[in-house]
């Protein structure tokens, strides 16, 4: 029972943290969704703080491995091409946090999202600390793409990026919902990526205007 408090509690909170964001969300509005007292969430995370990062762990544990891996074994081109064999490179780590939930990328990308609007500090703290290693080799990878875009002009490239995943994911029904509607396409997560990737490939890539 108490496994399966904890596992309601998480899922009630992903959800709540996702759609109104952390500081929005109380952890009252937890406790109704997931159907428990206050004291369940105190005596399995002790704090608010604890909750986001025990939320974010569940997907970072899945994901982190497999970015780690794939990027040991990439050797990519230089430039916009590099670029996208890097993004490209992490898009099956993405799609294999259905496993987590059915719509597990997506909820993933919210999450950190929300964290990055809300200047959650601690988020990023608990990140750097538990997962930096993995994130400090990605963005080497990429940097080892364009060598002549120093370190500031990189962190540029890289914020508006994630901030272009970040929406595409967040509307990403209802992009799929106007591929049918206006395409008559039917596009999953998946084919949502593969669209974004050369477009942020090509901003990161960019030749730098004087």
């Amino acid at each position: 029972m108490s496994q399966k408090t904890k596992d309601a509690i998480l899922h009630a909170a992903e959800v709540l943290f996702a759609g109104q964001g952390y500081a929005q969300t109380s952890l009252r509005m937890i406790t109704a969704r997931a159907g428990v007292n206050l004291a369940s969430v105190n005596y399995h995370f002790g704090s608010k703080k604890n909750l986001i990062q025990a939320v974010l762990k569940q997907y970072f544990d899945v994901l982190m491995p497999q970015v780690d891996a794939t990027l040991d074994a990439l050797e990519p081109a230089q430039g916009s091409e590099g670029i996208g064999q890097v993004l490209t490179s992490l898009i099956t780590p993405m799609l294999t946090l259905r496993s987590v939930q059915a719509n597990g990328t997506e909820l993933f990308v919210q999450l950190l999202g929300r964290g990055y609007n809300e200047s959650q500090g601690h988020l990023r703290r608990f990140i750097m600390q538990d997962y930096g290693v993995t994130l400090r080799k990605l963005v080497a990878q990429i940097h080892s793409c364009l060598p002549e875009v120093g370190e500031e002009e990189l962190f540029w490239r890289l914020h508006f990026a994630i901030g272009s995943f970040v929406f595409s994911m967040a509307s990403s029904q209802a992009l799929r919902e106007i591929a049918e509607a206006d395409y008559n396409r039917q596009v999953d997560i998946a084919d949502v990526i593969k669209q974004l990737v050369p477009f942020v490939a090509s901003g990161i890539a960019a030749e730098k205007k004087n």
